[in-house]
């Protein structure tokens, strides 16, 4: 990235509708955060104020694998399989919870990459004014250790973040 995201993004245009970026993964923690947003801001039979765009992070199957030597060029066409079946059945699963909650103003999107760079780059690129993760509930020391996806993105984004850690039951 060229620029550091310090700075707000720009707001939506008049009339234009806020949007929500979810970030989801194939955990229980993330699809609770997608279900508290869904809820908290996507009431059903209300004209809807924002705009969706769930988006789940496929590593690539180098970094899934993460071994060199004979042999891996031969596994690197399953693995990459694998976590393309991964990525698609989460994107159904949100869709699934989208379609019950009738949220008629949906994205899905499935982008190869690191957690915490995918999330960043789609706040960039959609403009968003939230973004919404699941939280696994470690503390913040080992969050920091293990250099989650949440504790980083807080770090970087130029938008409001909800952390499913934080959300009253």
């Amino acid at each position: 990235m060229a620029e550091e995201a310090s700075s707000a993004p720009a707001p939506a245009p008049a009339g234009a509708k806020m949007t929500i970026v979810a970030g989801v993964d194939d955990s229980d923690h993330s699809f609770y955060a997608l279900q508290w947003a869904l809820g908290h801001f996507f009431p059903p039979a209300q004209p809807q104020q924002y705009r969706l765009v769930v988006v789940t992070a496929k590593p690539s199957a180098a970094s899934a694998v993460g071994l060199a030597g004979p042999g891996a060029a031969d596994v690197l066409p399953f693995v990459e399989a694998d976590l393309k079946r991964v990525a698609l059945r989460v994107l159904d699963r949100a869709r699934e919870l989208c379609a019950a909650a009738q949220v008629a103003d949906a994205e899905f999107e499935a982008i190869e990459g690191d957690a915490r760079s995918v999330l960043c780059d789609a706040v960039e690129r959609h403009l968003a004014e939230m973004l919404v993760v699941g939280s696994h509930g470690y503390g913040a020391i080992k969050r920091q250790a293990i250099a989650s996806a949440s504790s980083t993105d807080t770090q970087r984004m130029p938008c409001f973040q909800a952390d499913s850690s934080t959300f009253p039951e």
